[in-house]
């Protein structure tokens, strides 16, 4: 059994403010990572660890992939950690992964100035890749680091948007880093010039003369969707990805604060397992956004809030007991009758009986729209609230709210899938829960 890259999967939100692809009000990189996840393990396999990587962590002081891990339905025993910082979290993540096994989920939403370089030419995304022993897509064959301490982009703690140095003092140290670090890849495997590149940095300079500083006989290919911080290398990875050719090789550049290298051989499985929707592919499915409500999802504006009181804060223990639930999306199937219930239920309410119920996870299903409201009146962060009632492929039904939706465009019988988001945040704390979205073509 070789080890290696199993799989990898990429998810770009729906929205666009001009080009760029931006998260929803309801999407931070946790629900993000989750939806990437998601994909990469609709086969059903069972990671070693779940390693998530973000320069935006939705907290702080508490880990971020316990929330992914849940959300995933995982056994408990899998390790769940949090790399945050920056995109040399992600490299970290990945050879970490690479050598022991484990999922990686890369994923920021990045916020620049109104009219900014970092506003225009920044993207929100995650992308997830499942590395372990099996019969792999592509494998690792080559390693190479430098680390240099120098003042190109930093961000405190506490600020929302981050700074950058004049660009050309950065092209200065990262260009040598970057050749310096590609050679030394390259030479352990005795090749002279990778069939692709993908390179990631946040520096403007080096993005625009990528080609000029290394250069793949195929592609020299960055995130394309810009600079989209620690989930940059990964999705420019995975571009690559759904296009390469079996016995390709791949070389991923790194380039933050140093330059980290990875260099992967492809396999004649790549062709049969590539994601299902390639990066491409979601970039083309976009839904314009208006510059003030963007702005207004970043905090960078207030708009006039909703007139109705605020929810209270999510409570720990009610949250702990319902966690199969609320992050999970678990129902119960009843083992006498088959009544599918959801949420959960201890009696049955097709047969009244209280038998052992047994889990009913449909957090992976599709559903069909039975009736939907649209309420303009309740507390939302971005109004109006869309809810539908839902009744899900398998069995069971449930109320949920309905995310992305144009209410003038929704339809009695139209299918949805099932999306993990953030409904609201009070007294600090995110109060993550499952959406219905509309399946594309509807």
């Amino acid at each position: 059994m070789d080890r290696g890259l199993l799989g990898y999967a990429t998810y770009l939100p729906v929205h666009r403010f001009g080009k760029r692809v931006v998260a929803g009000y309801d999407e931070d990189s946790t629900t993000m990572a989750v939806a990437a996840a998601q994909t990469v393990l609709s086969g059903g396999a069972a990671p070693a660890a779940v390693l998530f990587a973000t320069s935006t962590p939705a907290y702080a002081d508490k880990t971020n992939a316990t929330a992914v891990h849940a959300a995933l339905g995982l056994p408990e025993r899998t390790l769940a950690a949090d790399f945050c910082g920056t995109g040399r979290s992600a490299y970290a993540a990945m050879r970490w992964a690479a050598e022991a096994g484990g999922l990686v989920i890369c994923a920021d939403v990045r916020v620049g100035r109104p009219g900014s370089v970092d506003e225009k030419l920044g993207g929100d995304g995650a992308a997830a890749l499942l590395f372990g022993t099996g019969s792999p897509i592509a494998e690792l064959i080559a390693t190479a680091s430098r680390s240099e301490e120098f003042l190109d982009r930093w961000r405190l703690p506490t600020a929302l948007i981050g700074q950058q140095w004049e660009e050309r003092f950065g092209f200065e140290r990262y260009s040598a880093l970057i050749r310096a670090a590609a050679a030394e890849a390259l030479d352990a495997v005795g090749i002279g010039d990778a069939d692709h590149v993908a390179l990631a940095c946040p520096n403007p300079a080096v993005v625009k003369r990528a080609e000029a500083l290394v250069k793949g006989q195929k592609s020299t290919v960055i995130s394309p969707i810009g600079f989209s911080g620690a989930a940059d290398a990964a999705i420019a990875l995975s571009a690559v990805l759904d296009s390469a050719d079996p016995g390709d090789t791949i070389l991923v550049l790194s380039a933050v604060d140093g330059c980290d290298a990875l260099v992967l051989r492809t396999t004649e499985l790549l062709a049969s397992r590539r994601q299902p929707t390639s990066v491409a592919a979601q970039l083309e499915n976009g839904r314009s956004v208006p510059q003030l409500t963007y702005l207004s999802w970043r905090g960078l504006v207030e708009l006039e809030p909703p007139r109705r009181p605020e929810p209270d804060r999510v409570a720990a223990p009610p949250a702990a007991r319902a966690a199969e639930w609320k992050f999970g999306l678990r129902g119960s199937r009843c083992r006498d009758c088959g009544f599918v219930h959801l949420p959960p239920a201890a009696v049955c309410r097709g047969c009244g009986r209280t038998a052992p119920m047994q889990p009913e996870p449909i957090s992976n299903r599709e559903g069909t729209i039975v009736t939907y409201t649209v309420d303009r009146l309740a507390y939302s962060p971005s109004p109006p609230m869309v809810q539908a009632v839902v009744d899900v492929d398998g069995g069971g039904r449930c109320t949920v709210e309905v995310a992305d939706a144009d209410p003038d465009a929704l339809r009695v019988g139209a299918r949805v899938r099932f999306s993990f988001r953030r409904l609201f945040t009070a007294g600090d704390i995110h109060d993550y829960f499952w959406k219905a979205v509309l399946i594309d073509g509807q």
